[in-house]
C-alpha cells in the first residue's frame, strides 16, 4: 500500500492527510468546486476535482470518487466520517475495483448500519437493550400495540437513520399513530428508507460511547468511554473522556461488551459503540457507528494512539500491536465543537466569511481544523469550523483549561456568529461541571433563560 485517497473534506481530510504523511503514505485529496483552495488540497500531494458543490454531486458521488482513484494510482481510500463512510455500497465498490477501504466489510457496515438489524445482533451478542422492537415494524397498527406494552415516552427511529434525523419523541398514545406515520415519511425522505423501530425513551440518561479497535485476525480492544450528552437535536456540541461519575466496574462492563458485541458482527476496523446510561448507572446498547468519530480525538489525547494510523495499520493486515492490558488512560480530556452556528436562533446556520481566526495555544490544547482568514463557510456542508481539544491531569483542570481556550479563541466575521461563547456557558452550568449532566441539560437551559 503506498498511496491513500481521503474521500472528504474539511478539518477530517486534513487530520487524515497528515497522519498519512507521518506513515509514508503518498496522499490524494478530492475536492467540490467549493472546496477548490481548502487547506487539504493545498496540503495533499495530489488533488482532484470531482464535481460541484452539493455533496450528491461531489463527495457523495462514489463514480467520482472511484475514478479519481483510479486516475492518481491510489490503492486505499479513507473516508474520514459523514458522507460516504458508513455506505456499504461505496466499500463494496472499492474492494470490487481492487481498492482497500480503510473501515469494516461492507457486509458488516451493512448488518451494523441498519439499526433494527444490528439490534437483533447485539441481543444474541448479550449486550442490554431497552425495551422495544427487536427489527424493524411496518404496520403502525403492531407499533401503536407495542408502544402501550413497553409504556411513555418512546422512541420512534428510522432503521437507517443517523446523525441525530429520523427520531420522534411520542409523550402518550393520542400523538402515536400521526408521529409513527410523519416519522417513516422523514425517513423514506432522507434516507430512502422508510422502516422504524419503536423503543423505551429515557427522559433522564447520558449518551456514553465506547471506542473499539478490532484487526482482521479476531482481536478486539476498547480504549475506554466518551461522554456526549451534549447535544442539540440529538446532535453532540460537547465530548469527554472519561466519562464523569462512572465507575471503572461499569467502563470495564461496557467495553467488554462492546468489543463482544462488534467481533460477533465480525468487525474490522475502528468503530464506537454507543449506549444510553439510565441515573442508575444501567447501560443500554444504541447502535454502532462504523466510522471513525468526530469526538475521537479526546480518546487520543488520553491513551496517546493515533486512532488514523491505527486504522490504517488494520486496513494494511496487521494485527493489533497491543493487548487490552495494554491500554492506559491518563488524565483528561475535552472537545468542544465550534459550529457556525447561532444558538440564539435555535442554533441556525451563519454561512460567511471568516476575517479574522486565532487559534487558542497554551500546553494540551488542540485546534483541527481547516479554516483561516479569508475563508468562505460553504453553506453546502456540515457548519462544524473547528474543534478545540484540551487535556489536563483531572476533569476540574481541564473544563478550567478549555473555558481559557475558547476565552482566547478569535473565530469573527461579518454575520458570523459561532457557538464558542454559549459553550462557555455550558461549561459553567453546574450540573456539566458537577459531572451530573444529561441529554437534556440544553433544554433545561433554554427553559431556565426563557424563565428569568
Amino acid at each position: 500500500m503506498t498511496t491513500v485517497l481521503v474521500a472528504n473534506r474539511g478539518e477530517i481530510a486534513l487530520r487524515v492527510l497528515r497522519t498519512c504523511r507521518e506513515l509514508g503514505f503518498g496522499t490524494v485529496a478530492v475536492h467540490s468546486t467549493a472546496d477548490a483552495g481548502s487547506a487539504a488540497v493545498r496540503y495533499a500531494d495530489r488533488a482532484v476535482c470531482i464535481g460541484p458543490g452539493p455533496a450528491k454531486r461531489s463527495y457523495n458521488h462514489i463514480p467520482s470518487v472511484i475514478e479519481a482513484a483510479r486516475m492518481t494510482g491510489a490503492d486505499m481510500i479513507h473516508p474520514g466520517y459523514g458522507f460516504l463512510s458508513e455506505n456499504p455500497d461505496f466499500a463494496e465498490v472499492c474492494a470490487a475495483e481492487g481498492f482497500t477501504f480503510v473501515g469494516p466489510p461492507a457486509p458488516v457496515m451493512e448488518k451494523l448500519g441498519d439499526k433494527a438489524v444490528a439490534r437483533a445482533m447485539m441481543v444474541d451478542a448479550g449486550l442490554p437493550l431497552l425495551p422495544g422492537s427487536t427489527e424493524a415494524v411496518d404496520d403502525v397498527d403492531d407499533a401503536f400495540a407495542l408502544a402501550e406494552t413497553i409504556g411513555y415516552p418512546v422512541i420512534i427511529k428510522a432503521a437507517a437513520g443517523g446523525g441525530g434525523r429520523g427520531m420522534t419523541v411520542v409523550r402518550d398514545r393520542g400523538g402515536f399513530h400521526d408521529d409513527f406515520r410523519r416519522t417513516r415519511a422523514t425517513a423514506t425522505a432522507v434516507f430512502g428508507d422508510g422502516r422504524v423501530y419503536v423503543e423505551r425513551y429515557l427522559d433522564s440518561a447520558r449518551h456514553v460511547e465506547i471506542q473499539v479497535l478490532c484487526d482482521a485476525h479476531g482481536h478486539g480492544v476498547h480504549l475506554g468511554a466518551r461522554d456526549c450528552s451534549v447535544q442539540r437535536r440529538h446532535q453532540k456540541l460537547v465530548e469527554e473522556t472519561p466519562a464523569p461519575g462512572m465507575s471503572d466496574d461499569t467502563v470495564h462492563g461496557m467495553g467488554e461488551a462492546a468489543v463482544r458485541g462488534v467481533l460477533a458482527a465480525g468487525y474490522t476496523g475502528a468503530g464506537t459503540v454507543e449506549f444510553l446510561v439510565d441515573d442508575q448507572h444501567r447501560y443500554y446498547f444504541m447502535e454502532v457507528n462504523c466510522r471513525l468519530q468526530v469526538e475521537h480525538p479526546v480518546t487520543e489525547m488520553v491513551t496517546g494512539l493515533d486512532l488514523v494510523a491505527e486504522q490504517l495499520r488494520i486496513a494494511t493486515g496487521d494485527p493489533l500491536g497491543f493487548t487490552q492490558e495494554d491500554v492506559t488512560p491518563r488524565g483528561a480530556a475535552i472537545e468542544c465543537r465550534i459550529n457556525a452556528e447561532d444558538p440564539a436562533r435555535d442554533f441556525a446556520p451563519t454561512p460567511a466569511v471568516v476575517e479574522r481566526f486565532t487559534p487558542p495555544g497554551g500546553p494540551f490544547v488542540r485546534v483541527d481544523t481547516h479554516v483561516g482568514a479569508g475563508y468562505r463557510i460553504p453553506p453546502d456542508y456540515d457548519s462544524m469550523l473547528a474543534k478545540v481539544l484540551v487535556w489536563a491531569p483531572d476533569r476540574a483542570g481541564a473544563i478550567a483549561r478549555m473555558d481559557r481556550a475558547l476565552e482566547e479563541l478569535e473565530l469573527t466575521g461579518e454575520r458570523l456568529v459561532t457557538t464558542a461563547e454559549f459553550l462557555r456557558t455550558v461549561l459553567a452550568e453546574p450540573a456539566f461541571a458537577d459531572g451530573e449532566h444529561d441529554t437534556a441539560l440544553l433544554d433545561r437551559m433554554a427553559r431556565g433563560r426563557v424563565g428569568t
